[in-house]
């Protein structure tokens, strides 16, 4: 059906609707001719419009653009890009494939989606994901902004939106369960566990169907849409939903004090390698979209995934940018957290760079200033740059924190050196940089490999549900079964599970940085030994909230713990101050069973350490041992203006609730020495009122 356009602009990419109709504006440098495909409904087979774009008319430059009348948010389209394709393969376009507009705001996911269908011969548009028009001007905020608070102040929940509430025990209705509107109804526990921002994973519109055979890709790390919100998160069931339903997610995350960080992929997409789908990018300009091996027919795998994003192209810098300045101006999010964020730094042809243009792009953004920027600072082609990551705004995972606090809880040689400095921000890592402590994001645990629980309850990975053999995920995790592979009815072996995760809870929460805690790591969740759940759409990954009340009192030590770390239950002559800022500036005293003689060998299990504030009015004495047998060690003189003079707030060996306690009705100890019993940490505090 032939229908009247007019040029349209070039400017801004996407579909931009405007008054009497919408402006469609998209990148390719190389295609011969361009056809803009509009559906009336997701499901339909064949489009009910096919406009032919004129080269004369309806292009400018590398840029294809129109004016279509009468169209409106919620119009759903795609693009089919007719152009070379010779071998070599650099360029790879597919007049019989309907292509994803890579600004599009939104996308609408057909009921028979096939993702074969894409990589196969001949036309998928009957199966193919839609694109669909979205007019973001129309949402009421009521006054919403992001909340800025300082990584001082921070404690990051990384959770899944969909495993958050899925498992029927959550309490959500059915239609809601796995939805944005099903974390809303959440939210409360959040505010009360104390965290104050959430790390979401993936929430970009994904692939599900990007995974092994009968499996679905859960995680959500195959990117087709860097602009829309994952349409399977949405309660609704029409194409706008999912984006004010993200929106009412935010708004309401906010109103209870809690941030809202993304986890975004921009390292690859789901299309694959070269024998994967043609979904978007390589249908409209492979060689800008891809960094290509040599040949041209190969991708460069540095993500692990098939393909690598040409990310320092002057077209991909610009999607990127873009991207991110949506989801903060648009959505109201508060940061990002960048998965492999080393290939950031890869120039063309794969070679790291000294200065890469779009990590300074982003960066020094204005609309991005202010915002939580935090790098997975390594790739899966072992380019490892935690403690040199570019740039001078970064904060970083810290993978060195969560190696290195495992091998200490567990035991092993040569650990309590690696341990003093992951304590005080890895400034062996950083300390060159004469950085903020919070730069080193603190971790034990994260949604890739063992949840807390797990590893303390098995030796090695137990995979088999993936489908590979178990020859995926992680081999070095650093745990202990502690006596017992898996669930364990001995109540012992339980004890002492129970008590290594309290130890690996407070090394987190009291340690210099900003610490990070994964989803469910309060009430022991488990995945059964699976260290690599990315393809678990089930019970496996999702949050049991029978585990709140079954693990009540590790949730109380978790949720006092949160409480200490944040400064709220200290006492009013530090007032506002977070444990962080308190040592920031600290004077630190380091000691071993003795004191003043901390033993550094590789043979030492154990280490304590005085922590005197800024002001003088309090101080910390942390002991922690990793021994297997109790071990008297000397505590120093507290402050003479102390009163009363060492309180006990924390011993792991403890029986709840007295293994954590608030400080102004912790126990007093007045003796000279404390036994600390195996395996266990304390905490003294003497804290001026």
């Amino acid at each position: 059906m032939t229908v009247a356009i007019q040029r349209g602009s070039s400017h801004p990419l996407g579909a931009t609707p405007a008054a009497g109709g919408v402006n469609f504006s998209v990148y390719s440098e190389d295609a011969t001719s361009l056809e803009l495909l509009l559906f009336e409904r997701v499901d339909d087979p064949t489009p009910a419009r096919v406009i032919a774009l004129d080269p004369g008319q309806n292009r400018t430059y590398h840029y294809w653009h129109a004016f279509v009348p009468d169209l409106g948010a919620g119009q759903l389209y795609a693009w089919r890009a007719h152009g070379p394709a010779e071998p070599p393969p650099r360029l790879r376009f597919d007049p019989g494939k309907a292509l994803l507009d890579p600004y599009g705001r939104g996308v609408a996911v057909p009921t028979g989606y096939e993702r074969t269908a894409a990589a196969a011969p001949g036309t998928d548009t009957d199966v193919a994901m839609k694109s669909v028009v979205v007019d973001p001007s129309t949402y009421d905020w009521d006054g919403d902004e992001p909340l800025r608070r300082p990584f001082s102040q921070t404690v990051i929940y990384e959770m899944h939106v969909a495993g958050f509430t899925r498992h029927p025990s959550s309490g959500v209705a059915a239609g809601k369960r796995g939805t944005y509107a099903g974390l809303i109804e959440k939210i409360p526990y959040l505010q009360d566990l104390g965290v104050t921002a959430v790390e979401l994973l993936p929430v970009f519109q994904f692939d599900p169907q990007d995974a092994p055979p009968g499996r679905t890709n859960y995680w959500g790390y195959a990117p087709v849409a860097f602009f829309a919100p994952h349409a399977a998160y949405s309660s609704h069931t029409n194409p706008l939903g999912p984006v004010d339903e993200f929106r009412d997610m935010v708004k309401a995350l906010h109103r209870a004090g809690i941030e809202v960080i993304l986890d975004v992929v921009y390292n690859h997409t789901a299309e694959g390698d070269e024998r994967g789908p043609t979904l978007c990018f390589r249908g409209l300009q492979n060689d800008a979209y891809y960094i290509l091996e040599q040949d041209g027919a190969r991708y460069a795998n540095y993500a692990g995934t098939g393909n690598t994003l040409n990310a320092n192209h002057a077209v991909v810098r610009r999607l990127i940018v873009d991207s991110l300045r949506y989801w903060v101006e648009v959505m109201h999010v508060d940061g990002f957290r960048f998965d492999l964020a080393s290939i950031l730094s890869r120039d063309e042809a794969g070679r790291p760079l000294s200065r890469p243009p779009v990590l300074f792009d982003i960066e020094s953004d204005p609309v991005l200033a202010g915002t939580k920027l935090i790098a997975e600072a390594w790739d899966a082609a072992g380019l490892y740059q935690v403690g040199t990551f570019v740039g001078d705004f970064w904060k970083e995972w810290n993978g060195r924190f969560r190696d290195d606090v495992r091998s200490f809880v567990r035991g092993d040689d040569g650990t309590v050196s690696r341990l003093a400095s992951r304590l005080l921000a890895s400034p062996d890592l950083y300390g060159h940089e004469e950085r903020e402590p919070e730069q080193s994001v603190n971790f034990v645990t994260c949604h890739d490999g063992f949840t807390l629980n797990d590893l303390v309850s098995y030796d090695r990975k137990h995979n088999e549900a993936n489908g590979e053999d178990n020859r995926d995920g992680a081999d070095d995790n650093r745990s202990w079964n502690c006596g017992v592979e898996g669930p364990s009815e001995d109540a012992e072996i339980d004890r002492r599970r129970s008590r290594q995760i309290r130890n690996l809870l407070t090394l987190n929460l009291l340690a210099l940085g900003t610490p990070m805690l994964l989803m469910g790591d309060e009430v022991r969740r488990t995945q059964l030994g699976n260290n690599n759940a990315y393809c678990q759409d089930n019970p496996i990954s999702w949050l049991d909230w029978t585990l709140v009340e079954q693990h009540r009192d590790l949730h109380r030590f978790v949720k006092r713990l949160i409480g200490l770390r944040l400064g709220r239950e200290l006492a009013a002559a530090e007032h506002g101050l977070t444990l962080g800022q308190l040592l920031t500036k600290a004077r630190i005293e380091w000691h071993g069973v003795c004191l003043g003689q901390p033993d550094w060998s590789d043979a030492s299990r154990s280490i304590a350490c005085t922590v005197w504030s800024l002001s003088g009015r309090t101080c910390f004495h942390l002991i922690a041992s990793a021994y297997w047998q109790p071990l008297r060690f000397e505590l120093p003189a507290p402050p003479a203006s102390a009163r009363p003079a060492w309180r006990l707030v924390i011993d792991t060996a403890r029986e709840p609730p007295e293994d954590i306690v608030e400080p102004c009705r912790a126990p007093v100890v007045t003796e000279a020495t404390y036994w600390v019993a195996p395996r266990s940490i304390v905490l003294l505090v003497s804290d001026e009122g």
